[in-house]
């Protein structure tokens, strides 16, 4: 008995001496921010204080919650009636008024990231994808033909960031003559801490200059109380829309989907979703994508990050979770003012560690989006085709969306009808191609991609014009050597390699 008592007294003491500790960060960080706070000006300080609040509370958050948030034993596979197929959804078809549901809907693209990992300075979505056209050219071209085809009114909404917003709003005004309204706001900007001290490395409000690496976006799951902060959610909510189809600006597969809208809007059991998460099917390139499972008997949304580490391996395996997040919702515009009212949307924070120019180690805390599945009422997964996720993160998936697989209508992108299977092919490109100028560099035309199976790129290569590439295909320059594959060349299972050696694979 004694034994269990000072047990029992001695982790009393532990989490008492956690709680001061806790209470003394938490004080130590409110004496920053105050600082902080107090250098804005008077036209920047409503604003700043709304930021400095929500991060804030998302630092209290972080102090309580320790290690993987969710407990393993509690994960189980979704209901069958939760995660629909998406030939069930589309079998209903589409009633005669689509139009007067197209009015309900608002578009809102996720442009707050920068292209800065394909080596381009700016927003990702000015980088161009297809014949000249940027990610937003492309969006906007889809919704202007919506518009027209429908005679609607759908705008498009874009989250921006600090980093994207000045350079996306001197381009919208290339669109001031499209049929499609176009707004804007800006995710919450927060302070990166100290990984040692956990306090602000900032000093003052300012963004610029030596100051640009102490301000983050903290992720899009931000979107929430940012909308509503805008008071563009109340404005839209006021003009009568009812949804929005959030997605990537780089997802070129996130289109307005007339079915799943149809299947919101009028719902076959008269029982509206709140929350829509289109899934795919897993492929091995996909392992570390989220997952939805059943948890607490509620729709949730599993982040790598989360697992604990022995589950890791199981959690990757495609067998066991065989669906991922694409990041393309449908969410309830009067949910989300409901629960950001009631501060009832509830996302796990995801730690990101970031190591700064200086060498500084700094964290970041952020939350997704998806995250807040389990917030809503009568949540639902639809299980979609793997064409409706379409990410451009490398310059191997621009090879891809720029070559003859994919044929460019409206702004869509859809997989050529000469391919004969409808899978997209393996490409890496080694590093000579990771920034945006040196991959084009190395292509005067794009090669011809529609019978490759897999494309391995290493080395010093440039491809001349009208190269044909069929099956698997793998070309590796050694170490000071060079290849220069021809203008016309065919390859077909072929490996090139040191200088120029063509051999059969």
């Amino acid at each position: 008995f004694i034994e269990d008592f000072s047990k029992a007294m001695s982790q009393a003491g532990t989490s008492q001496f956690q709680e001061v500790i806790r209470q003394e960060l938490e004080y130590s960080m409110k004496v920053e921010l105050d600082k902080i706070l107090a250098t804005a000006p008077s036209n920047e300080l409503e604003h700043t204080k709304k930021d400095l609040e929500g991060f804030k509370k998302l630092f209290h958050r972080f102090l309580q919650e320790k290690g993987p948030s969710v407990d393993w034993g509690k994960i189980q596979r979704p209901p069958e009636d939760s995660i629909q197929p998406y030939e069930k959804i589309k079998a209903r078809g589409l009633p005669d008024n689509i139009a007067s549901v197209l009015n309900k809907l608002v578009v809102v693209k996720l442009n707050g990231g920068l292209g800065t990992s394909m080596g381009c300075k700016g927003p990702k979505s000015l980088i161009g994808v297809r014949n000249e056209n940027t990610f937003l050219d492309l969006t906007v071209q889809q919704i202007e033909h919506l518009n027209k085809s429908y005679n609607t009114d759908v705008p498009l909404v874009l989250m921006n960031s600090f980093n994207t917003d000045d350079d996306t709003k001197k381009i919208l005004q290339k669109y001031s003559h499209s049929r499609v309204k176009i707004y804007t706001f800006n995710q919450s900007r927060y302070p990166r801490i100290n990984k040692e001290t956990l306090l602000p490395i900032a000093k003052d409000v300012s963004y610029s200059g030596e100051n640009t690496e102490c301000w983050y976006p903290p992720g899009h799951g931000d979107i929430y109380a940012s909308f509503y902060n805008s008071g563009l959610l109340d404005n839209l909510i006021g003009e009568g829309k009812e949804y929005i189809f959030v997605s990537n600006i780089d997802n070129l597969g996130a289109t307005v989907d007339l079915y799943i809208l149809n299947h919101l809007m009028n719902p076959p059991n008269g029982k509206r979703c709140e929350f829509v998460m289109e899934v795919t099917n897993k492929t091995r390139a996909d392992v570390k994508g989220g997952t939805l499972t059943q948890y607490e008997n509620k729709l949730r949304l599993v982040e790598i990050a989360q697992v604990p580490k022995a589950h890791v391996d199981e959690f990757k395996s495609v067998s066991k979770f065989k669906i991922f997040n694409t990041n393309n919702l449908w969410i309830a515009l009067s949910a989300i003012k409901r629960l950001q009212e009631k501060n009832a949307i509830d996302m796990e924070i995801i730690v990101n560690p970031k190591t700064l120019d200086g060498g500084l180690n700094v964290i970041q805390l952020e939350t997704a989006v998806g995250a807040a599945i389990k917030s809503f009422e009568n949540s639902l997964g639809i299980n979609v085709p793997r064409s409706r996720f379409l990410p451009v993160k490398t310059t191997s998936d621009l090879l891809l969306v720029m070559s003859n697989l994919y044929s460019l209508n409206a702004g869509s992108l859809t997989m050529s009808e000469k391919r004969e299977f409808p899978t997209v092919p393996l490409v890496k490109l080694g590093s000579s191609f990771t920034k945006v100028q040196d991959y084009l560099r190395r292509f005067e035309s794009i090669p011809d991609m529609l019978e490759l199976d897999h494309l391995t790129v290493s080395g010093d290569v440039t491809f001349g014009k009208n190269v044909s590439l069929k099956g698997t295909v793998i070309i590796i320059a050694n170490h000071g050597d060079r290849i220069d594959i021809p203008a016309g060349a065919l390859l077909e299972n072929k490996i090139v390699s040191g200088n120029l050696r063509i051999l059969d694979h």
